[in-house]
């Protein structure tokens, strides 16, 4: 379990008085506490970006400016089940949240770990690729896993609930109707829709990207640990997204909004929680794999299937159980893609 320093003490009453003022006698008993560490905590805060007014005989106010995300802010919107299960761990910056995860688990860390920031420097995509991760737009998370006895096929299912789970987040934070039922509507559907390959899109922009890293023991090849890593696009940068990815990259939320990354990491945790770890029928089970089908947005489409060998022009069917992807090429041969890359042909 993470300690919580004095810092964190205090912004998580801060927190649950968000818009009011909370005086320094208050925080000072409450924490057993004196006025000189409040304020030395208080300036702490201050410089990773909090916005605190103090006003005389009235004490601390933490005001609606920026979106910072903190552990305090996260577990107010964690359920009964997530507090349980993680010990999350808040970062302003890291170099990859997945190399923290992969790191603690080499070292033995139990699974339940989260790595949650607010920035990165060395961000990680599929197939070695970085992943643009900004400071105050973005938010990334990584999950540490160790389920027993798991093969390597279950082990992929957690990409696929990792996906259902902050495409349910977003809904959830964003009020988003259901998603359309037939092919046709979900082109112009405006919440979460996923690409097979587990890139989240809104509005024809990609939002999120998803890598699930796993090691395996060698006595009888069954999963040692998982770790799932997910960034997401929040907002838009102030400066906009780089050229390279200007055309393609979008965000989930337009204006700045206090709280809300705070309240995304909680559901996305909660999502991941509910469909990876409890034993139930959602634990990388049938359902699971029913909501993904639901909201994929490539099936009934011409899509082009990319290899080494160069690309192929199809049409995706269907997902199976197992999340593979079934296409019908121009030849009239089908395939079922476990893996692999593919893009959409035509207008989003």
């Amino acid at each position: 379990m993470h300690c919580m320093s004095t810092s964190e003490k205090i912004l998580k009453i801060l927190e649950e008085n968000h818009g009011g003022f909370v005086s320094g006698a208050d925080i000072s008993e409450q924490l057993g506490i004196s006025r000189t560490s409040i304020w030395k905590a208080v300036n702490k805060l201050r410089s990773e970006g909090y916005q605190i007014k103090a006003v005389t005989h009235r004490g601390y106010q933490l005001t609606s400016a920026g979106d910072v995300i903190s552990a305090a802010g996260i577990d107010r919107h964690l359920n009964e089940a997530a507090r349980a299960f993680l010990r999350p761990q808040v970062f302003a910056s890291v170099g990859s949240t997945n190399t923290i995860c992969l790191d603690r688990a080499a070292a033995g860390e139990p699974g339940g770990y989260a790595a949650v920031a607010g920035m990165q420097t060395s961000g990680r995509g599929r197939r070695g690729r970085s992943f643009y991760s900004p400071a105050d737009t973005g938010l990334y998370i990584s999950l540490l896993l160790r389920p027993m006895g798991y093969t390597a096929d279950k082990a992929l299912r957690f990409t696929t609930s990792a996906a259902v789970s902050v495409c349910e987040a977003i809904e959830n934070v964003c009020g988003y109707d259901p998603v359309p039922d037939d092919h046709l509507s979900r082109v112009s559907y405006s919440g979460p829709l996923l690409k097979w390959g587990n890139d989240i899109y809104m509005r024809g922009r990609k939002v999120c990207g998803i890598l699930t890293e796993a090691s395996f023991k060698i006595e009888d090849g069954t999963l040692d640990h998982a770790v799932i890593g997910i960034g997401i696009n929040v907002y838009t940068p102030e400066r906009g997204f780089p050229e390279e990815i200007s055309e393609i990259a979008g965000s989930v939320i337009d204006d700045y909004t206090y709280g809300s990354r705070n309240r995304l990491a909680a559901e996305v945790l909660n999502g991941l929680v509910r469909h990876c770890v409890l034993p139930n029928e959602n634990c990388t089970g049938k359902s699971c794999i029913d909501e993904y089908r639901k909201r994929c947005m490539v099936l009934g489409r011409g899509i082009d299937v990319i290899s080494h060998s160069g690309s192929r022009h199809a049409r995706a069917l269907d997902l199976d159980d197992e999340c593979r992807l079934l296409v019908r090429y121009e030849d009239g041969s089908e395939e079922y893609l476990s893996s692999g890359e593919i893009s959409i042909r035509g207008q989003w």
